[in-house]
């Protein structure tokens, strides 16, 4: 993928500048004639930092040395000089010879083998200008040469996606092109392709998928460059933020401004091809839609023949219907992994979407799915009890009421829900907000008189409703408990003398707690 860069060095390998180092290159920094060169300037200031700019080359004839001190002057003034343009970022100094004195002042070039400058011999018949006009030679040459690159490795990425397995060849030839290792994942964060074998080691591997995962979990389109056990990754999510159907990973390269046109112009491709799939997904969601209506009648003959067709046949039962709830900017990536669940274990899963939620039917003996899906998902997932498909919609209630109950990230089995009885199911805030209204008279009485209606109440019918003992419990006298039971069917219009009416009152009070 790279090109050679304009360096000290191809400079130094130009005949016609007759250039030559001064300096003893062993003695040199490792990349010093090789750091790449931004633009070459000459200067005879004595200080000429302030108009310099980084990985600059520059040329001297020494005339202000020799307005100091005289060209072959004292060493300090020599080693100052060339400690500020190292400071200031000078990639080399090229010295003039001929035009103040004859070769290069031994003090100058003690200080640049001393400060690890490179110092190089300009003669007389090479004009500086010649220096700057083959550097900037140099970067256009280059600038073309990777322009070129980047339009060919765009074409041939072009055609690769044009095979039949188009993701797999565009995968293949980017890491190609790059010479670098690059890995597609799906929207839920597993990898589907990738390029060149081997793939980097175990623990970058985890780690990279790890960083895919959080990345995809967030659902905004994003692209972060990061290092992972001393190599550099590339990431970029594929899709619409809040719908991203895939992430792109490149290992080990780095991209420059061609390097990421190249990149880009993949991520669209794949983002196009993966968007493509979206009309067919549709109509395949649908269609479970329909299926799971069809099991919703607690008559799986429809949804057997189509699902032995198209997925494989139902699970086997007794089977376990779940319901679970999930955030819609991860809604469609849930999907997703389900439908790789289903390719992966043809007969073993059924999903469909409801109101309610995704409603997954797996085999009684399934232990990892539901708790995979809720971990990766954050979901909220309830499951029923073990269930045959003519009592296929019992089971699909028991879900909804389980999943009520559970927090995100967790399953919650429907015979969980059951050990606070059927008044644990009031715990919802459409029943509290009933109760609030029902109990609303014994409070605005109790709070404006000063009153205990509500207490009176609520022991009364934990004594069921047997004056006495309600009396004995609130320390008062019998006939108190009476009047006040009195004012509080007064108040709320109703004759607490019949069951029904107590039943319904202390439910309120229950889900009112």
């Amino acid at each position: 993928m790279t090109d050679p860069q304009p360096t000290l060095r191809a400079l130094l390998a130009r005949r016609d500048l007759d250039l030559r180092l001064a300096s003893d290159e062993a003695a040199l920094p490792a990349d010093a004639l090789d750091a790449p060169l931004r633009w070459v300037h000459s200067s005879d200031l004595a200080d000429p930092t302030p108009f310099l700019a980084d990985d600059l080359l520059l040329l001297t004839t020494g005339t202000q040395f020799a307005s100091l001190s005289g060209i072959d002057g004292d060493s300090v003034e020599y080693s100052a000089y060339v400690a500020r343009l190292r400071t200031r970022g000078v990639r080399g100094l090229g010295f003039g010879t001929e035009v103040v004195r004859d070769g290069i002042p031994p003090a100058l070039a003690e200080a640049c083998r001393d400060q690890g400058m490179p110092l190089f011999e300009v003669p007389y018949r090479t004009p500086f200008i010649a220096l700057a006009r083959a550097n900037a030679e140099a970067i256009a040459a280059q600038a073309y040469a990777r322009r070129t690159w980047a339009l060919a490795a765009q074409r041939a990425i072009s055609l690769a996606a044009l095979r039949p397995d188009g993701l797999a060849a565009t995968v293949a030839e980017l890491a190609r092109q790059l010479d670098a290792w690059v890995g597609l994942y799906d929207a839920t964060g597993r990898p589907t392709h990738a390029a060149p074998d081997p793939a980097p080691d175990g623990a970058i591997a985890d780690a990279l998928a790890a960083e895919a995962g959080a990345v995809l979990r967030r659902g905004a389109r994003a692209a972060s460059t990061l290092e992972i056990a001393g190599h550099r990754v590339t990431l970029q999510t594929l899709g619409r933020g809040g719908h991203l159907r895939g992430l792109l990973a490149i290992v080990g390269a780095e991209l420059d401004l061609e390097g990421r046109s190249v990149v880009t112009s993949v991520i669209a491709m794949a983002g196009l091809a993966l968007e493509q799939n979206v009309g067919l997904d549709r109509a395949r969601r649908a269609l479970r839609t329909g299926l799971l209506h069809a099991l919703l009648s607690n008559d799986p003959t429809l949804a057997r023949r189509v699902s032995r067709e198209l997925w494989g046949a139902l699970p086997t039962a007794p089977v376990v219907v779940a319901v679970a709830v999930v955030a819609a900017a991860r809604a469609d990536a849930a999907a997703d992994w389900l439908e790789l669940r289903v390719a992966e274990r043809r007969g073993a899963l059924f999903y469909g979407r409801s109101s309610d939620g995704l409603v997954v039917v797996i085999p009684g003996g399934d232990g990892d799915t539901l708790p995979q899906l809720a971990t990766l998902f954050n979901a909220a997932v309830g499951a029923s009890d073990l269930t045959d498909y003519p009592a296929f919609s019992r089971a699909h209630t028991q879900a909804i009421a389980a999943a009520r109950r559970a927090a995100s990230g967790t399953v919650m089995p429907f015979a969980d829900t059951t050990g606070g009885g059927v008044l644990a199911a009031l715990d919802t805030l459409h029943a509290r907000a009933l109760a609030d209204r029902r109990l609303a008279p014994l409070r605005e009485h109790d709070d404006q008189h000063g009153t205990t209606l509500t207490a009176t109440v609520r022991t009364w019918l934990e004594h069921d409703a047997r004056i006495d003992e309600a009396a004995q419990a609130l320390g008062v006298h019998r006939h108190t408990v009476r009047a006040r039971i009195a004012q509080a069917q007064q108040l709320l219009a109703v004759d607490l003398t019949s069951f029904p009416a107590r039943a319904e009152l202390w439910a309120a009070l229950v889900a009112a707690a």
